[in-house]
C-alpha cells in the first residue's frame, strides 16, 4: 500500500522518537510545567524574535483552534473564516459548540482578503446579529495555497483598523514557509497576527502543536481555558521533548528540513502529473496536490493499493478532484510508483 492520504499516517521521525526514548525515565512536573517545555518555548521565542510571546503546547490542531477562540471571544462574538477552513469543514462544529458562530466565506483559493471581510462587517451591523471579532486563516490553506507577505500585511492592517483579532492556523506552517513561492518569514507572521501555531502533528512528531499568543488580551487566564476545555496534557513534557527535537537548530531545524522534503516530493509529483496532461483543482505550491482525474483512473489507483482522498466533484461528471499528500516518510519510490500508475 502506498499512502498519500495524509501527512500524519506514519508515526514520528526517528530523531523525535530518539529524544522521547532518551528522556523516558526522567521525572518531571506535569501539565507543561517542566524543563523540556520551557526549553522548547525558549527556542520558539528566539525563532520568532519575540521574547515576550506566550507559548502553550497542545495535543492537536482542533484543541488549539477551539481553545484559542473560546478564550478570545465573548458569547455574542463570531468568527470569519473561509468556507474551506478546518474549523468550518472538519472539526464537527467544535467551535460552534463553544457558542460562537462561524461566518464562512466562499473563496477560489482558500484565502481571505480585506474586501471579503468588509462585506461581513457591512452586513452584521447591530445587536440583532453576532458581532464579527475574529478572523481565522490557514497557512497553508486547505487547498495547499499560501499567503504572500503583501497579502498578510493587508489583512493585518485591516484587522487592526477594524478592531478584529487575526489568527493563523499553522497545521502545515512548515510546508508554507519552505515553499519555493513563499516570501514570508516566521518573524513576519509573529509581527502581523495576534496568535498562530506551529504544527507538529503534520510535520514529523507523534502529536502536538505549539500555540504562540502575541496579544496579551488573548492570553488572559489562558491555562484556565486549556484546563476547562481538556487541553492540558498531564504528561505535558512529551510535547516539550518533541518540539525541542523538532526546533533544535532554529531555521536549520528538523521542522524546516521535513517540510522542505515534503514540498520537494510534492513538486516532483505535481510536475509529473502535469506532464501527463491532467489539470488541477488549485494552484497548490506545498505538500498537498489536487489533480483532477477520470473516475475510472481513480478506481484503478485504489485497486492498485494507492491510498488517497477523493476531494470534490468538478464540472465534468466523469472526473473528480483528488488529494495526494506527502509526509516526512514519503519516498522517491512512492512518487515514482504513483506516476507510473497514472501513466
Amino acid at each position: 500500500m502506498r499512502y498519500f492520504i495524509s501527512d500524519y499516517s506514519q508515526g514520528a521521525h526517528p530523531d523525535i522518537l530518539k529524544a522521547l526514548v532518551e528522556t523516558n525515565f526522567e521525572h518531571t512536573d506535569g501539565y507543561g510545567m517542566d524543563r523540556h517545555c520551557e526549553n522548547a518555548a525558549s527556542m520558539i521565542k528566539q525563532l520568532i524574535g519575540k521574547p515576550d510571546a506566550n507559548i502553550h503546547f497542545l495535543v492537536g490542531g482542533t484543541p488549539a483552534n477551539v481553545i484559542t477562540i473560546a478564550a478570545t471571544l465573548r458569547p455574542y462574538e463570531c468568527v470569519i473564516a473561509p468556507h474551506t477552513s478546518h474549523i468550518y469543514m472538519h472539526e464537527t462544529g467544535a467551535v460552534e459548540a463553544t457558542g460562537h458562530k462561524i461566518y464562512a466565506l466562499d473563496t477560489e483559493d482558500g484565502k481571505l482578503r480585506p474586501d471579503m471581510i468588509q462585506g461581513v462587517l457591512d452586513e452584521f451591523e447591530d445587536e440583532h446579529m453576532t458581532l464579527p471579532k475574529y478572523v481565522y486563516i490557514s497557512n497553508t490553506t486547505e487547498l495547499g495555497t499560501i499567503y504572500k507577505k503583501a497579502e498578510l500585511e493587508a489583512l493585518s492592517k485591516f484587522c487592526k483598523n477594524n478592531d478584529l483579532y487575526l489568527y493563523m492556523d499553522g497545521a502545515r506552517l512548515g510546508s508554507a514557509l519552505t515553499s519555493p513561492e513563499n516570501d514570508l518569514s516566521i518573524q513576519d507572521i509573529a509581527n502581523l497576527v495576534d496568535a498562530f501555531y506551529i504544527g507538529g502533528t503534520k510535520n514529523g512528531i507523534l502529536f502536538g502543536e505549539a500555540l504562540i499568543i502575541l496579544n496579551d488580551e488573548i492570553n488572559d487566564h489562558f491555562r484556565f481555558y486549556m484546563k476547562q476545555n481538556l487541553g492540558l496534557l498531564a504528561k505535558g513534557r512529551l510535547l516539550g521533548v518533541q518540539f525541542g527535537a523538532l526546533l533544535n537548530g532554529g531555521e536549520d531545524s528538523l521542522l524546516f528540513k521535513i517540510a522542505a522534503h515534503e514540498n520537494d516530493l510534492a513538486e516532483k509529483l505535481r510536475n509529473g502529473i502535469s506532464d501527463l496532461g491532467y489539470d488541477f483543482l488549485s494552484d497548490s505550491c506545498t505538500n498537498q496536490v489536487f489533480p483532477i482525474l477520470p473516475k475510472s483512473k481513480i478506481e484503478k489507483l485504489h485497486d492498485e493499493e494507492f491510498l488517497f482522498e477523493s476531494w470534490s466533484a468538478v464540472e465534468n461528471p466523469d472526473d473528480f478532484a483528488v488529494r495526494f499528500v506527502t509526509g516526512w516518510g514519503t519516498s522517491d519510490d512512492d512518487i515514482n510508483a504513483l506516476l507510473a500508475a497514472l501513466k
